[in-house]
């Protein structure tokens, strides 16, 4: 394989771009090399609780300048499936503000007390507080449907690992008795061709750089994409070196894409 025959580049964030506040060593050249060889970016999230615009200004302070459209988080896409499967339904929001923002910002309906909603949106809640997650709960046991952004039980922050969704979809799933309808966050298909479309490239004309063996080489396994795994996040190399599902190439850091760049021939 060459990055010759690579036009499109879907590139995680935490763990990949960044730790927590951090920008990874490396990753601010590594992106500019990249611009300078003519390949489309696309970055992919399974971040909810931020906005495109929360995302753009962190990446930016980073040194790393990127359009709204290249920024693809899981709330970009559940406000996109919201409107295309149920444009009238009406929304509880359970996240942070960034998730509000960007749901807000696509035209998404929201319910004016839980108990009106058909769809609870759940993602992570760093700011959470027990009458945000009552509220949650309530509309859960009024009816509303469950459409979470990821079901991540961890992400790479500052300091080590952090918990994720996947601990108050367990609260509220557990005191409701509800289930979760739609999982939109990697590796689902809805992350995959939301990516692609915005590339405007086929599958195979593309490469999935991520931390995670369970959302970035699944989703790339699943959608027919070459996948490069980084060890800078949250997967040994260990561990990648003998998944089920083993990653195309195994990195230290995006930064070991920068000899391929320049000599055009792979691994």
């Amino acid at each position: 394989m060459t990055l010759d025959a690579i036009d499109g580049l879907i590139i995680d964030l935490d763990g990949t771009i960044y730790l927590g506040s951090q920008a990874i060593e490396g990753a601010q050249e590594t992106m500019a090399r990249i611009r300078a060889a003519g390949k489309k970016v696309v970055f992919l999230s399974n971040r909810g609780n931020y906005s495109r615009r929360m995302c753009q200004e962190k990446l930016e302070a980073m040194g790393i300048p990127a359009a709204a459209e290249e920024i693809i988080l899981t709330s970009t896409v559940t406000a996109s499936y919201l409107l295309e499967n149920e444009p009238d339904s009406k929304a509880w929001l359970f996240g942070d503000e960034g998730l509000h923002e960007e749901l807000k910002s696509h035209g998404v309906k929201l319910a004016s007390k839980p108990e009106e909603a058909d769809w609870l949106v759940i993602t992570l809640h760093e700011s959470l507080t027990y009458a945000e997650l009552n509220s949650a709960f309530r509309a859960a046991r009024n009816g509303a449907k469950l459409i979470v952004t990821n079901e991540d039980k961890t992400f790479p922050g500052d300091g080590g690992e952090c918990i994720d969704v996947g601990a108050t979809i367990a609260a509220i799933v557990h005191t409701t008795g509800a289930e979760v309808s739609v999982v939109v966050g990697k590796p689902s298909a809805y992350m995959a061709n939301a990516a692609l479309r915005s590339l405007g490239l086929p599958p195979e004309r593309c490469l999935v750089i991520g931390d995670s063996l369970h959302s970035d080489v699944a989703l790339g396994k699943r959608a027919g994409i070459r996948t490069a795994l980084v060890l800078s996040g949250s997967t040994t190399r260990e561990r990648a070196e003998t998944a089920e599902e083993r990653p195309d190439f195994i990195w230290n850091s995006i930064s070991d894409i920068q000899p391929l760049l320049q000599s055009g021939e792979g691994a």
